[in-house]
């Protein structure tokens, strides 16, 4: 790759994180409500999926969805102003945090149930491949979806007919507080996936590169009409499940083993000797992004919520 593309993965993944931080902020300020789930310790995973897409391919995750929106091109005063409940949100203040959504970018949502986005995802690829569209489905997701019954009839859909879906499960070893070993008979969730006969692989998930590397396959293997693969992203979210979770079930020595692998110094790294990037060029994409985020909060601080009169609209096709 070259340095200007890992430098816009580092700024892609730095937005991210900034961006789940000035949200915890907000939200312990009490300018946000409902549950709130942030994505911090997970960046490597979500740019790396959606590396090798097009504009014109779908993306559709789980409720911890404010990383997958930004990477896939959202505007963060938009994201933000949707998390203030504000009319300017991308979902008119509808959506908050668990919702998002934006068809501009062909966004197509995040999801609250567990494993609901799946059956959507398959069924967006199989509207493409009826089309006869050149379209790809990268679909994110947790490891407690994988022990829903809907997730394993979505990937069987998926394998019979061959559709062009990336199914992306974030391994980050909790489903909330419940570990992988205590909920799942079989630990491997990679290896639960074999039994739809598709390409299936387990991947670092705080590593871009090696997570660009899996997707740019299974988004190619799509795209050439292949049908699905599988990628167990092994990886770990820093804060608790929600913003109203203190993770008292992890170790501190667990959570410090995970820290020490943080995606963004690691990319950092990368970039510094095989490019011998200078300091004063990570400087400027910090600064890039405070910029950026200190705006969104300014959007969202001087919007409004939605008048009465019309938050019912939308709710139903017309």
């Amino acid at each position: 790759m070259k340095k200007s593309e890992l430098l816009h993965a580092y700024y892609l993944m730095r937005l991210a994180r900034g961006f789940e931080a000035r949200v915890a902020e907000q939200y312990l300020k009490g300018r946000i409500g409902g549950f709130c789930h942030l994505y911090s310790g997970e960046e490597a995973v979500a740019v790396g999926a959606m590396w090798h897409l097009r504009k014109e391919d779908y993306v559709i995750g789980s409720y911890r969805d404010h990383a997958y929106y930004l990477i896939r091109g959202g505007d963060p005063r938009r994201a933000m102003a949707e998390l203030f409940g504000h009319e300017d949100g991308c979902c008119k203040g509808k959506g908050g945090s668990m919702h998002l959504f934006d068809r501009g970018i062909n966004f197509l949502g995040g999801y609250a149930i567990v494993a609901g986005m799946c059956p959507i995802a398959a069924g967006l690829a199989k509207a493409a491949a009826y089309r006869k569209e050149d379209r790809v489905v990268v679909c994110f997701f947790g490891d407690g979806a994988t022990n829903q019954g809907v997730y394993h009839e979505a990937l069987n859909m998926a394998s019979l007919y061959k559709l062009p879906v990336v199914w992306v499960c974030e391994n980050n070893y909790y489903a909330i507080g419940t570990s992988v070993p205590r909920s799942s008979a079989r630990e491997s969730l990679a290896a639960k996936a074999t039994a739809y006969d598709m390409p299936v692989s387990t991947v670092d998930g705080m590593d871009f590169l090696k997570m660009q590397s899996a997707a740019g396959r299974a988004v190619a293997a799509a795209r050439a009409g292949k049908g699905p693969s599988f990628i167990e992203a092994k990886c770990y979210r820093y804060r608790g499940h929600s913003m109203s979770d203190p993770g008292t079930y992890r170790s501190k020595e667990e959570v410090e083993y995970w820290k020490s692998r943080d995606p963004l110094p690691h990319l950092k790294r990368i970039i510094q000797d095989d490019f011998e990037a200078g300091e004063e060029e990570f400087a400027a994409i910090d600064a890039r992004v405070a910029r950026e985020l200190d705006e969104a909060v300014r959007f969202a601080e001087a919007g409004r919520e939605l008048p009465p009169e019309k938050r019912l609209e939308d709710v139903y096709a017309e």
